[in-house]
């Protein structure tokens, strides 16, 4: 199974997270930011992979450390689960509507850690949650996975909406380039290594 466990423990954040590649959509969540729960929540059961996450952040302070955290754990879980990367599809690109939104995510598992995000519009707050820790997660995420990834927003008004669509297309990007392809022997790359 292409599954793994991280501990991580610093003086902001307290985070166990247990991430499984071929799940079902399972997910227990308890990061202390209602907002965010949804939207692991949402990228788990729409990548079919399974997420357990408890985080005990300094909520006192704000939401950045524990989002930004579990961005790093999370990618250094995927990381770790991936193996040696032998058979997988390698990239996947997904474009998502989300009632007036409309994303894409593209990913390339390429050991080489790329982020650009385009994504403009988005008020400050969903509800209390800062919306600039989109972008905050998943660069930290970008960083630990060692992968390349794009987000565009095509169009959208409605905040809540524009994530909901971004984070759903994330899951099922992953959810795409991490299947393994019979038709693939060894690592996708002329290199001969990712």
């Amino acid at each position: 199974m292409r599954k793994s466990k991280i501990s991580r423990k610093t003086s902001e954040t307290a985070i166990e997270l247990d991430f499984n590649i071929d799940g079902t959509g399972h997910s227990t969540i308890n990061t202390g930011v209602g907002f965010f729960d949804h939207m692991l929540t949402l990228m788990t059961k729409h990548g079919l992979f399974d997420l357990e996450v408890t985080c005990d952040g300094d909520l006192e302070v704000d939401q950045h450390h524990s989002v930004e955290d579990i961005g790093i754990s999370l990618g250094q879980a995927f990381l770790n689960s991936l193996g040696n990367k032998e058979g997988i599809t390698r990239y996947a690109t997904v474009t998502t509507p989300m009632d007036e939104a409309l994303s894409t995510v593209s990913i390339d598992i390429s050991g080489r850690p790329y982020f650009v995000y385009h994504v403009e519009g988005l008020k400050d707050k969903v509800g209390n949650f800062d919306t600039e820790l989109v972008e905050e997660f998943f660069q930290a995420f970008v960083s630990n996975a060692k992968v390349t990834l794009h987000i565009n927003l095509a169009y959208g008004s409605n905040s809540h909406h524009i994530i909901e669509s971004i984070f759903k297309g994330f899951g099922r990007c992953l959810d795409q380039a991490t299947i393994k392809n019979p038709r693939i022997q060894g690592v996708p790359s002329t290199k001969g290594a990712l």
